[in-house]
């Protein structure tokens, strides 16, 4: 399956708010969650995306660094669960589980706010600020399945740091790349594609 690259949205976009459950539990409301955090991370991921895959553990370790410093961390899932039965939230509840996601994981079904963020693969990556203005999007680092590069987060960690430290938006953000959405049939966004 061919990679496809994020489509890297203007700086300074406001997050589009959602309310969205979560496959552990609850429902996460994008202002209420986030109302007193110093930034936010959203990430659109899945489970059966090999890009994803290669980077759970460092999202996990980098999360879980972050979230103490004030950081507010969310997973959202898009895909068609009809044509890919391993994303159904019975089966993100089981990987959140696995992988130890110390945020929540949240089931995107319409695919409204996919659309919304105009996500267009796994993983796609946003840092918001404390007033949900994004000043981030772009890769995790530059490790790739089977590049032979490690996974560092370096990308985003920088990205973080820069907001904690109250300076200017990164220069040169690199986009993400991964397995494209996938969309249900006719649902397609008129950004991808």
């Amino acid at each position: 399956m061919a990679a496809v690259e994020s489509t890297m949205v203007s700086l300074g976009t406001v997050a589009p708010e959602f309310k969205l459950d979560s496959v552990t539990g609850g429902t996460v409301e994008l202002s209420k969650y986030t109302s007193d955090s110093r930034g936010t991370v959203i990430l659109f991921i899945c489970n059966h995306c090999p890009y994803v895959k290669h980077l759970n553990k460092k999202i996990v370790e980098l999360a879980n660094e972050y979230i103490q410093r004030g950081i507010a961390f969310i997973a959202i899932s898009s895909n068609d669960i009809e044509k890919y039965p391993a994303d159904a939230p019975s089966e993100m509840r089981k990987v959140a589980l696995e992988e130890q996601y110390p945020f929540p994981y949240l089931f995107d079904k319409s695919q409204e706010v996919a659309k919304a963020y105009e996500a267009a693969c796994t993983p796609d990556i946003y840092l918001f600020d404390s007033k949900l203005s994004l000043v981030y999007r772009g890769q995790f680092d530059d490790s790739r399945p089977g590049n032979q590069k490690l996974v560092t987060g370096q990308d985003l960690k920088n990205a973080i740091d820069a907001l904690l430290d109250g300076k200017e938006p990164l220069e040169g953000q690199i986009p993400s790349i991964g397995c494209n959405i996938k969309w249900k049939p006719g649902n397609e966004p008129h950004y991808f594609g």
